[in-house]
């Protein structure tokens, strides 16, 4: 009887053993295949319903299409969630990858102080920028700004139709409550409000205005005459002798303080000073802008300063008059004075 060699019997313990782990082995790659696939899909996948947290998520991301996020270069391979395209929570899931999402940009409308106009702050959404912060203008000022002597020449009930923007010119069309009642002043300050509101915006330097759909060349019973686009150099009757376009009312104060604006004062001197909520006088500095004495120039100064109590206090421009020195208050900005 032929009895096998110790080596061939090694050799079909090798053999068996190799076919025993081969299905082995390739279920494991199977199952290891089929995990990365659903890994790599779920996040991304334009089917699958995403919650509205997840479409915050996605909004504040900017709307980028699952790259990696340009602060993190050394990100997985997996996406994070918050970069997926997400259907939009209007339920248009036809947006293109890539599309940026709606964001909030903070800007300015502008109300009456006295009669002169005055800046608060809005935040309104991207891209309708313009659209939205004449609608906000139109809301009228809120509680608290009318304590602080807010106000508005434009009637309530006036509706915006539409706002385009062309060459540095916004034709912006309102219904026809925008002229109803008022006086010259009230007539002048009403368009004064909107210009100023557009034109905070550095892609508008002018505006033309049409009430439902047909341009004004002669706006309200006073008859102010519009033969074109108008600007803020247009409304100097209007505009106080200094214009703090920043900071806005109820805003946050920090040392030191950032001021800049427009100013049309005596030799292009004013002052400002700021108040805390003490009253104590945390700072008083002579500012100088670019022009003055009839034409109106730029300011923009950093002030430190030094506060006893902090709280609401007050930013004063102010200037002395030529006459006899005394000082002569042209606007005020309550704050947040803050150390």
């Amino acid at each position: 009887m032929f009895t096998p060699s110790p080596s061939r019997h090694r050799a079909r313990r090798r053999r068996s053993a190799l076919v025993t782990a081969t299905p082995a082995l390739l279920a494991l790659a199977l199952a290891a295949c089929g995990t990365a696939t659903d890994t790599g899909h779920s996040p991304s996948s334009p089917s699958s319903p995403s919650s509205p947290s997840d479409t915050g998520t996605s909004g504040t991301s900017g709307g980028t299409s699952g790259a990696p996020a340009p602060s993190t270069p050394s990100a997985p391979s997996t996406p994070p969630k918050s970069t997926a395209p997400k259907p939009s929570t209007g339920g248009n899931t036809g947006t293109s990858p890539g599309t940026s999402a709606a964001r909030k940009v903070r800007t300015a409308v502008y109300f009456l102080h006295g009669e002169k106009v005055s800046a608060v702050p809005r935040t309104v959404s991207t891209p309708a920028t313009a659209g939205a912060a004449v609608r906000a203008l139109l809301s009228g000022p809120s509680r608290s700004e009318s304590r602080y002597a807010r106000t508005t020449a434009i009637p309530s009930g006036t509706r915006l139709r539409s706002v385009v923007i062309r060459d540095h010119v916004a034709t912006v069309d309102l219904s026809g409550r925008y002229d109803d009642g008022g006086g010259s002043l009230s007539m002048r300050a009403r368009l004064a409000q909107v210009v100023f509101t557009l034109t905070r915006f550095p892609t508008v330097h002018k505006v033309a205005f049409e009430i439902e759909g047909k341009p004004v060349k002669s706006f309200g019973p006073e008859g102010i005459v519009l033969n074109g686009p108008v600007g803020r150099a247009d409304f100097e009757d209007v505009s106080p002798a200094v214009l703090v376009e920043s900071p806005l009312l109820g805003d946050t104060a920090h040392s030191p303080l950032r001021v800049w604006g427009t100013a049309n004062t005596f030799e292009a001197q004013f002052q400002l000073k700021l108040t805390d909520a003490s009253g104590h006088k945390a700072a008083d500095v002579l500012v100088r802008a670019t022009s003055g004495t009839g034409t109106r120039g730029t300011f923009d100064v950093t002030i430190p300063y030094r506060v006893v109590r902090t709280g609401t206090g007050l930013l004063t421009a102010y200037f002395l008059s030529p006459a006899d020195g005394r000082p002569v208050t042209v606007d005020t900005v309550p704050l947040t004075v803050n150390r």
